[in-house]
């Protein structure tokens, strides 16, 4: 069971990958997890990425293969694995179709968990952060008990830089150009399923179950 996981920043893909983890006992794998590690055990590929990381530059798409392919052939992803934030855009996803059509493998589902531009931006926009404990709120679905004041240490809640509705609207413009364009890619490979993701997260981990069944 090979999955890749589609959808936009803050839809919840990487909460419904982690279910889907714990549920086919299936590895849950980022690109971000397989870069510290092989820095962290300083492989020959964990050299060349920080090399990219250290200058401020992205990795290249051909390293990035190179790591994630690396990563697939471990022990633990035989039963299969999930993909969550790789592919990225259209030559990442040709160039792994290419890969694992090398070794007899293809992906099996790619899922994107839909939700509207404005439920993102309500729902990151709406985020407070506790600089002192590290607590996390929503003034909509999480509020704190008194307005602005964490509930844990009583210190002033801050809104990230990465919530405010025009970092999040930029995000969201790059989602669309480069990531967005993979759901007509995977279901000309016949694989694409989508799911509703503006509803709870068990009714979506539900869905996902039923097309993984």
């Amino acid at each position: 069971m090979k999955i890749v996981m589609l959808g936009a920043p803050g839809a919840g893909k990487g909460t419904q990958a982690r279910m889907i983890s714990e549920e086919f006992g299936i590895p849950q794998i980022s690109t971000g997890d397989i870069f510290r590690a092989n820095i962290r055990n300083q492989t020959e590929l964990g050299k060349k990425a920080k090399s990219y990381m250290d200058q401020g530059l992205l990795v290249p798409d051909e390293l990035t293969l190179d790591l994630v392919v690396d990563r697939l052939a471990k022990d633990d992803c035989a039963k299969g694995y999930i993909l969550d934030g790789f592919p990225r855009t259209i030559p990442q996803a040709e160039a792994l179709t290419r890969a694992l059509c090398e070794q007899n493998s293809k992906i099996d589902y790619a899922i994107d968990v839909e939700v509207p531009d404005e439920n993102i931006v309500q729902r990151m926009s709406g985020r407070r952060a506790c600089p002192v404990c590290g607590a996390t709120y929503h003034i909509h679905f999480n509020p704190p008990v008194q307005e602005g004041i964490c509930d844990e240490c009583g210190a002033q809640l801050i809104q990230r830089e990465d919530d405010k509705a025009e970092t999040v609207q930029k995000r969201l413009d790059v989602y669309h150009a480069q990531t967005q364009p993979l759901i007509a890619y995977y279901k000309e490979q016949g694989c694409m399923y989508s799911v509703d993701g503006t509803r709870t997260m068990e009714d979506v981990f539900n869905d996902i179950h039923k097309i993984l069944k």
